[in-house]
């Protein structure tokens, strides 16, 4: 009898699975970072100064704690019980932050809350189609809020909705072949603009080694009322 395929949950489940037996150390948090390359680029600066922000696909919640232990009131937002279990494990006794385990889409629509700042490091922005998310991204942003995000460099010509497998998945029977979003900065710019977002600013920052995959990082606004 075949076996159901893999919910998109259950994929992100699996995701730096556990490899030592017992309780996994939490990982270190003592700098925001937006790309994969530690101390490259910028840091939490990028979100200005927020009184409340919202990660979507937090994952380890290394990011999110940064913000907290700033002062900043932080929820994140994971579909993966899995990862939300974790990093509430590990950051349980840090103030002012939390996680919730729900679709992203699905908590940007059920909830009135507005942020100072909404972000995403490698995240939910990625794995999501923005027609679907941006819409509800601009609803919840404050005026004057500012939505950031980063990504891997788009390949050269491999644009829209492009399949991905994670290798953690090798050689297991269930498969699920998860889709991720990737334009050009001026692509995302376009996309950013039409969706009401203002002082648009989408660029690639190159590796610290040449021909190292470099970070996609685009960051925008929601224009304050007069």
């Amino acid at each position: 009898m075949p076996h159901a395929p893999l919910t998109p949950a259950e994929y992100w489940d699996t995701y730096k699975p556990h490899k030592v037996q017992g309780p996994q150390p939490a990982p270190q948090a003592d700098r925001f970072e937006w790309t994969q390359y530690p101390g490259h680029g910028p840091g939490a600066e990028a979100l200005g100064h927020p009184r409340r922000a919202l990660e979507l696909g937090p994952a380890e919640g290394k990011e999110a704690v940064c913000l907290a232990r700033q002062g900043v009131e932080v929820t994140g937002v994971d579909f993966s019980p899995v990862q939300v279990a974790r990093a509430r494990a590990w950051w349980k006794d840090t103030p002012g932050l939390s996680f919730v385990q729900v679709d992203v889409c699905a908590y940007l629509s059920s909830h009135s809350a507005e942020y100072d700042a909404i972000y995403s490091v490698w995240g939910a922005v990625w794995f999501t189609d923005p027609e679907e998310l941006l819409p509800r991204v601009f609803d919840r942003l404050a005026p004057g809020g500012i939505f950031a995000f980063s990504q891997a460099e788009p390949t050269a010509g491999a644009y829209g909705p492009q399949p991905m497998r994670g290798k953690w998945l090798e050689g297991r029977e269930r498969e699920l072949t998860v889709l991720r979003w990737q334009y050009t900065p001026q692509a995302w710019a376009d996309i950013l603009k039409r969706h009401g977002f203002a002082d648009i600013h989408a660029y690639v920052l190159k590796a610290p080694e040449p021909g190292n995959l470099g970070t996609l990082m685009a960051r925008a606004s929601r224009r304050p009322t007069r």
